[in-house]
Formats: C-alpha cells, sequence, structure tokens
C-alpha cells in the first residue's frame, strides 16, 4: 500500500480532475441513464480509505476482504468492489472463484480496458470515480463543480445502478453511462491524468494547480 503522503497526493488528485475537468459535460451526461437499484450486501476488496468508504455507504452483510484473507462465501451473489491499487488487481482475479468473476466491479484510474479483454472480463463493470476521501474513515469529497453540478463519477455495466444506488446512500453522486458514452469519458479522464502528470515530472515541486494556471508549463514542454 503507497504510504499516507502519497495516498492523499492520489486523493487529491482525483478531486482536481473533477474542479478542472470541464469539456464535453452536457453531451456525455445526456447518455446517463438515471436507474436506481437497491443497496444489496456485497463483498469490497480491500479495506483502505476507498473501501472502508464504501462500506460506510452500506448495509448489514457487506464484508471486507483484506490483503491475506480467503475469498469469502457470502454473499454469494452481488457485486464485488475492488478497491486496491492497480499491481494488485491480477491477484484479486486470481482469487475469485471463476463463476464470481463476471461480478468484480472495477474502480481503477487508467484504461483498463485493454488489460480487462485479455482476461475475458470485458463486459464488467467499471466506474471513473471523481470523489476523495483524505483520511481513513472520512465521509468522502464529492466531484462537485459549477461547470458540473450533477456530478462526475459514472460507471458503466453488470451491476453500475447497484454502485450508484451505494453512493446515493452516502449523499454521492453517480451516473450510469451507455458503452460510448462512458469510453468517452474514460479517455477524457486518462488523457487529463496523463498530461498532468508529465508537466509534474517535467516541473518537480510545481503544485497541480500551477500547472493548471500556467500554460507556458505546459507549451514550453
Amino acid at each position: 500500500h503507497p504510504n499516507m503522503s502519497a495516498a492523499s497526493s492520489v486523493a487529491s488528485a482525483r478531486l482536481f480532475v473533477a474542479k478542472t475537468s470541464t469539456t464535453r459535460r452536457t453531451s456525455s451526461r445526456r447518455s446517463s441513464v438515471r436507474v436506481m437499484a437497491s443497496v444489496a450486501p456485497s463483498i469490497i476488496v480491500g479495506g483502505g480509505r476507498v473501501g472502508q468508504a464504501l462500506a460506510d455507504m452500506g448495509v448489514p452483510g457487506d464484508v471486507i476482504m483484506k490483503r491475506g484473507d480467503a475469498f469469502p462465501a457470502e454473499p454469494s451473489t452481488g457485486p464485488i468492489y475492488v478497491c486496491t491499487r492497480n499491481d494488485a488487481l491480477q491477484g484479486v482475479i486470481d482469487q475469485t472463484p471463476p463463476e464470481r468473476r463476471a461480478d468484480l466491479v472495477f474502480l481503477q484510474n487508467g484504461m483498463l480496458q485493454p488489460w480487462l479483454d485479455a482476461r475475458g472480463l470485458g463486459d464488467n463493470t467499471q466506474a471513473l470515480i471523481y470523489f476523495a476521501v483524505a483520511k481513513f474513515g472520512e465521509k468522502p469529497t464529492d466531484g462537485i463543480t459549477d461547470v458540473s453540478p450533477e456530478g462526475l463519477t459514472a460507471a458503466n455495466g453488470k451491476h453500475a445502478a447497484a454502485l450508484q444506488a451505494r453512493l446515493a446512500a452516502g449523499g454521492m453522486r453517480c451516473h450510469v453511462l451507455d458503452d460510448d458514452a462512458f469510453k468517452a469519458s474514460m479517455f477524457e479522464k486518462l488523457i487529463w491524468i496523463c498530461a498532468f502528470m508529465v508537466v509534474g515530472a517535467a516541473h518537480p515541486g510545481a503544485s497541480r494547480r500551477a500547472g493548471e494556471r500556467d500554460p507556458t508549463r505546459r507549451r514550453s514542454q
């Protein structure tokens, strides 16, 4: 697991994406499907800040599966929320019984689609998370802005509505998007992250806000 300072940086970066990502919101959200499922007992893989936050929004019967735990027998159906780092994903898949792998819900940053396709999980539920959990046990801060007051978190797939319902129980917003709208939103977030990470690597010590406000940093590269 990353140390606390690195973890806090990632969390704030996720929220900053929401605050500065402003294009194509209207067209993307027109494809939002407003469906609400009930919050059902689920397995949550990862006991960090995001995993605990999802559990706090949940119901009796939820199980948090931490590193080293055996895969739980119950609940035997429903979503399996994967709240781990990307480098732990293969281990999570390997530990999940084959008959339950279609229930895995991936919440990671990055373009996971080719990686999931190669493992026969290309149709699994994925989510684009635009909220931050500053400290373990604290309530998440939703990525709601003046430009996007309806929020930016989105999901697509079998358990998208279940995630939407769970987040709603915690006062968070989530859009269930069709395939095309979700893919577009995924690329948008990926491009934003890549661009700002490059600027950050080229200008050590510069804040994300400084890079966003000073276009000469970007043009000089």
